[in-house]
Order: structure tokens, then C-alpha cells, then sequence
């Protein structure tokens, strides 16, 4: 992580990223230029999530899930954005396939960098007291997207698929129960997001019992791996800042 951010390298798709945005990531700022960065990206991200929800009936893939009420829409954007990742709503009966996976999945990979760079411009605030500068946010956003929450959560995903958690576009369908009849459950992108929602230390899961739910956590295994993912960024994050 400290190379990661640290590094005066561009790779290619960042570059891309950049230019999209408009953002040159050489630019060194000061603590109010990278105060404004994070909260207009976090203002957008708001917007964003919240319209997502509000025309999910209009979506593809909303399992015929309704939109989302607006005073639920605009709790569960804010909250996701900021970190908090509060989950006021059933997720399984709530929302379909394209706002759980292009809103709630890529907000919790966004929230979790956008908390990795700030922690970063604070290290880079005792590093470089004399100075003021604290980097560049919309770097610091890109590389900790591109070069650690992704890669790591493609690996974790793939190590919780492999211990039993679910990953499909799958529609509602019934499951027969333990005790007799059937209950109504649906699929979803599950393993892919349980990966970043553990690895930035998010709430809300795909299910409303969260990881306590066996198509997020089906093992004493995928359990024992989850708790590692929570615990990696944190543990990193204080040998990076004595690097």
C-alpha cells in the first residue's frame, strides 16, 4: 500500500480514468482542494445510488421489485456512500440484480477508497508538515480501486465461491425447507460483493441476515476468511503509515 501510494507511475486504465474526469494526477493538493474532492465525489455518489433506486422498477434485472420509496432511497445512499453502510431494508426483497450490483457493490469498492485516500492524505499530513501538501485525491480514489480493493476482491471472491457461497443472475425461485414446504429466495451476484463488502469493512449484505445468511457465509471456512478480509486493510494501514 505504501508503494501503491507512493509510486509517480500511471498505468494505462488509470490514465483513462483521468482523462474521463478530467483530473491531472500529478497536481499536488492542499488539505482544502483535497477536503473539496472528497465531498463533491461523495455529493455525486449520493445522487447517483439515490436515482439508481428510485428507478429500479425501470431496470433490468429488478426481479420485479418496485422502486424504492425516496426517504429509504436517500437513507441507504447516504449511508452506503458514507461508509456506514446501514441496512433499514430486507435486501432480498428489496433489490433487484442491477441496483445490488451497480450501485450498492460499486459504492462499497468507492466508499472503502474514498476512506483508504483520506487516511493516507492524514499520514502524508505528519510526513510532510513543513510542506502542506497531502497528494492528490482523485489518485489516491483511482489507485486504491484499481490496484488493491480490486485485485484483492477477484481473489476473494473466487475463495468464497469455491467455499460455497452463491454467484448468479438467477431469479426468484423456490427452496424447499428443513422442517417442510418451500420458501421463495433469490439469486444474486452474492460472493463478488460479500469479497469488497468484508474487505472495506462495509455493512448491508445481499441478504437482510447479512453474513449470518449461508448464501453469503455457508462454512466455518468461508467465516474464518471473511473475518481475515475485515481485518487486512486496517492491519496494513499502520505499517503503511510507518513506511
Amino acid at each position: 500500500m505504501a508503494r501503491v501510494y507512493s509510486s509517480e507511475k500511471h498505468y494505462r486504465p488509470e490514465k483513462w480514468i483521468y482523462k474521463a474526469i478530467g483530473a491531472n494526477p500529478a497536481a499536488e493538493m492542499r488539505w482544502p482542494a483535497y477536503l473539496r474532492g472528497v465531498l463533491a465525489f461523495s455529493a455525486v455518489s449520493v445522487l447517483f445510488l439515490y436515482l439508481m433506486q428510485r428507478v429500479q422498477g425501470s431496470l433490468p434485472g429488478s426481479l420485479g421489485f418496485s422502486s424504492i420509496d425516496p426517504d429509504q432511497a436517500f437513507n441507504t445512499a447516504a449511508s452506503f456512500v458514507a461508509n456506514t453502510n446501514w441496512q433499514s431494508y430486507y435486501g432480498e426483497q428489496a433489490m433487484g440484480h442491477v441496483v445490488q450490483t451497480g450501485g450498492l457493490a460499486v459504492q462499497n469498492f468507492l466508499s472503502a477508497a474514498v476512506g483508504m485516500a483520506v487516511a493516507v492524505a492524514l499520514v502524508r499530513g505528519f510526513a510532510r508538515s513543513r510542506t502542506g501538501e497531502l497528494g492528490n485525491f482523485w489518485a489516491d480514489l483511482v489507485r486504491g480501486t484499481v490496484r488493491i480493493l480490486i485485485p484483492i476482491s477477484v481473489i476473494g471472491a473466487i475463495v468464497l465461491v469455491a467455499a460455497g457461497a452463491i454467484q448468479n443472475f438467477s431469479g426468484i425461485h423456490q427452496v424447499g425447507q428443513f422442517m417442510g414446504g418451500t420458501q421463495e429466495w433469490n439469486g444474486g451476484a452474492v460472493a463478488s460483493q460479500e469479497a469488497i463488502k468484508e474487505l472495506g469493512t462495509n455493512g448491508g449484505g445481499y441478504f437482510n441476515a447479512n453474513s449470518a445468511h449461508p448464501f453469503e457465509n455457508p462454512n466455518p471456512l468461508s467465516n474464518l476468511f471473511e473475518v481475515f478480509l475485515i481485518l487486512l486493510i486496517p492491519f496494513a494501514l499502520t505499517r503503511t503509515f510507518g513506511r
